[in-house]
């Protein structure tokens, strides 16, 4: 089957399902989101010394045991550790035709939670990118770096994307677009691809974002709406407009525009240039059509310091969103009769916490 050229829809991703492109056995409510994929979690996770990839022709399981430290049973659940890193079967597998690609990503409540999570295939010789044609399972690797997580077989920390061909919007086709439908309130950045920036002007109580407790308790991630978010994130206050990001910390932030997805279209978030500063911006980059559509919604930022102290100002441009045209408009948007955790959101911790 050939499909037009763009990001698959979520009826060509159940019709892929369909074919045995993807093996997806017992399909559960939700999995199958507007532009992507879920990915369940199996039954067992393997801790590992060191985060690899099996490198071309070598598969996983061919590595494992230079790297296998133990096995854990997930089927009654088990805690991953902050600071460890794991391999975990997923219940999918791939067998892509000629002419698809994918790529993989955390879920938004998995980056909030600064829980690594990437995608490794056999073969692969780098993580989250599945070349067109692959044949074979896939794994997630998990790093918990703020928090030590409670997982159960089923868990869906992330999620694929599939394309066909090249659908990237250039700089000009990102500003026709932008005319059509206006994708930020104000004037838009465009520099391969659409800037925004972070939003330090203060809220109530002078907030302005969250940064994670070094020492805290277990996140069940089945619980949701359940933490006080007082005992795992330490508000971030100025009425400067400014803060100083301490390197190693993490923090939620969020940016000063309201985006839009439309329908006819997907975006993800990438790093900016690296010269603008020593931290990284968003690790779960996946926007779906009808994301703010209709209901502006700001991007969450996940922000990681690394080397030294950054001053980070209200205003100042950090990352970029990247459009790609959708091979077909998804039957089902975002947060239209989904569950669609984020939209019309501003400074929002993931689901698993209660309101603060």
């Amino acid at each position: 089957m050939t499909y037009p050229t763009g990001v698959l829809a979520s009826q060509q991703i159940e019709a892929m399902v369909a074919t045995g492109a993807i093996t997806a056995p017992d399909l559960v409510a939700g999995q199958v989101q507007p532009a992507s994929l879920d990915l369940r979690l199996g039954d067992v996770a393997y801790r590992v010394r060191a985060s690899f990839l099996p490198g071309a022709g070598r598969s996983l399981t061919d590595r494992l045991p230079e790297f296998e430290m133990h096995r854990i049973d997930l089927s009654d659940g088990a805690v991953l550790e902050k600071g460890a890193v794991y391999l975990v079967p997923l219940q999918e597998r791939l067998s892509l035709p000629a002419g698809l690609s994918a790529v993989a990503n955390a879920k938004s409540s998995t980056g909030r939670l600064d829980l690594l999570t990437r995608t490794v295939t056999d073969g692969g010789t780098e993580f989250d990118r599945i070349p067109t044609g692959y044949d074979g399972p896939l794994y997630a690797e998990i790093c918990p770096r703020s928090f030590s997580v409670l997982v159960r077989p089923g868990m869906r920390l992330n999620q694929i994307r599939f394309r066909a061909g090249e659908a990237v919007l250039d700089d000009d086709a990102l500003r026709a677009l932008h005319d059509q439908s206006p994708l930020v309130d104000g004037v838009p950045v465009i520099d391969e691809g659409l800037g925004f920036s972070v939003d330090l002007e203060p809220g109530p109580g002078d907030l302005v974002g969250w940064r994670a407790k070094p020492h805290t308790g277990v996140i069940d991630l089945d619980r949701l709406g359940h933490y006080a978010p007082r005992d795992f994130w330490e508000a971030i206050r100025t009425d400067r407009r400014q803060i100083i990001l301490d390197p190693g910390a993490f923090y939620i932030l969020v940016s000063r525009e309201a985006v839009t997805i439309p329908p006819t279209h997907a975006a993800e978030m990438a790093p900016y240039l690296a010269m603008v500063g020593e931290f990284r911006v968003h690790y779960a980059g996946f926007f779906d059509p009808g994301f703010g559509h209709g209901t502006p919604a700001r991007g969450v930022l996940e922000v990681r310091c690394h080397e030294a102290p950054f001053v980070l100002e209200h205003g100042q441009v950090v990352g970029r969103l990247v459009y790609e045209a959708m091979s077909d408009v998804p039957a089902q948007l975002y947060g239209q009769g989904i569950a669609s955790n984020y939209q019309g959101q501003g400074l929002k911790l993931s689901k698993h916490f209660a309101t603060p």
